[in-house]
């Protein structure tokens, strides 16, 4: 398969903040989302067992009242950080979906709520928060108003940041204290004390917090870090990558490709796969005008059109329909592919 024309990323990592989505005016359709979980077309949740999780059958927070503003990383966090982001919404009820995404490292000084995980589990978010890389499109309940600051991280910035192996800790929300220590939760909680009263903005804080990740990623084995730039590099090659070609890239086994896959980015590489190829292709169809080019890209990396659909709603969390268009400028922009970034690694 021929590559991608003009495309400037890499591997396409989601990197709008957390707590936030690119969503519908309500679920349209039933969605398997993993786990056992559906959302059928009330908006209700349940899970397969049986055991409810709980109603999500509210209309969807309109993307008109959600802001959100980006920041450049600096220099010596650009290895490690996609964007920095300041994100507002006053609104006393937020329902939405958070896409499958890279990790972040969030404040939340004001709302509170929670996000909804494969196989029913709830986790709420602390002040200063770890969001763990998402494998999966995750639904969120909050009360508001609702402000976020953080930094999304690359892969490389994942590791170098918690040492933590993104497979087994996926799809969590953590509080950054525990995971992290005292240093930085200690600095998120005297930003969030600034940005409260005023003497900071989310953009001043954001720059802060991105000086003091600075100061505490670790450096990386060297052959991981190659790894971590060639999986990037596999990723970038087509809609469709071949495992085979990873391998044979790869300076390791098959089994080791695997381990370290899971370790860095979460997912063995075929997963890995389908979940970059559901983000592409959504951002591709955010396009207010699809050339020939892309149209035929898209026809030939998925098997048909129910594929797409369901590929890009378990991981997007919303339709091929609802992107684009001129009654979703939010959800446009948070796929986009201005808003994905080709990782160096």
């Amino acid at each position: 398969m021929q590559r991608v024309p003009q495309l400037k990323w890499a591997a396409t990592h989601y990197c709008g903040p957390p707590f936030f989505c690119v969503s519908e005016r309500r679920f349209a359709l039933r969605t398997v989302i993993k786990g056992g979980i559906t959302i059928d077309n009330s908006g209700r949740l349940a899970s397969d067992d049986g055991n409810g999780i709980g109603d999500f059958d509210l209309p969807l927070t309109a993307r008109s009242l959600i802001r959100i503003d980006y920041f450049a990383p600096p220099i010596e966090v650009s290895d490690y950080v996609t964007t920095l982001y300041h994100m507002t919404c006053d609104e006393q009820q937020i329902r939405d979906i958070q896409p499958a995404s890279v990790g972040h490292l969030s404040l939340f000084p004001y709302g509170r709520g929670e996000m909804w995980f494969p196989g029913g589990r709830r986790e709420s978010n602390p002040e200063v928060a770890l969001l763990t890389p998402l494998s999966t499109a995750s639904p969120i309940v909050l009360d508001g108003p609702f402000h976020a600051i953080g930094a999304a991280l690359t892969p490389l910035g994942w590791a170098a940041l918690t040492g933590l192996h993104a497979g087994e800790h996926g799809n969590h929300l953590y509080d950054a204290r525990a995971y992290l220590g005292d240093r930085i939760a200690d600095t998120g909680d005297r930003l969030i004390a600034d940005y409260r009263s005023g003497l900071k903005t989310g953009e001043d804080c954001a720059y802060a917090l991105a000086k003091d990740m600075a100061d505490l990623v670790e450096k990386i084995n060297r052959r991981h870090l190659e790894f971590i730039r060639t999986v990037n590099s596999w990723l970038g090659n087509s809609f469709n990558p071949d495992v085979a070609d990873l391998h044979a890239s790869a300076a390791y086994g098959t089994r080791q490709v695997q381990r370290l896959c899971e370790r860095y980015f979460g997912l063995p590489p075929r997963s890995l796969a389908r979940k970059y190829r559901a983000l592409r292709a959504a951002s591709l169809l955010s396009l207010p005008n699809l050339t020939p080019e892309y149209e035929a890209e898209l026809g030939r990396a998925f098997f048909d059109q129910s594929h797409m659909i369901r590929e890009i709603r378990c991981f997007v969390g919303c339709t091929p329909a609802k992107l684009g268009g001129g009654d979703n400028q939010f959800l446009s922009e948070m796929v986009g592919p201005w808003n994905l970034r080709e990782l160096d690694g």
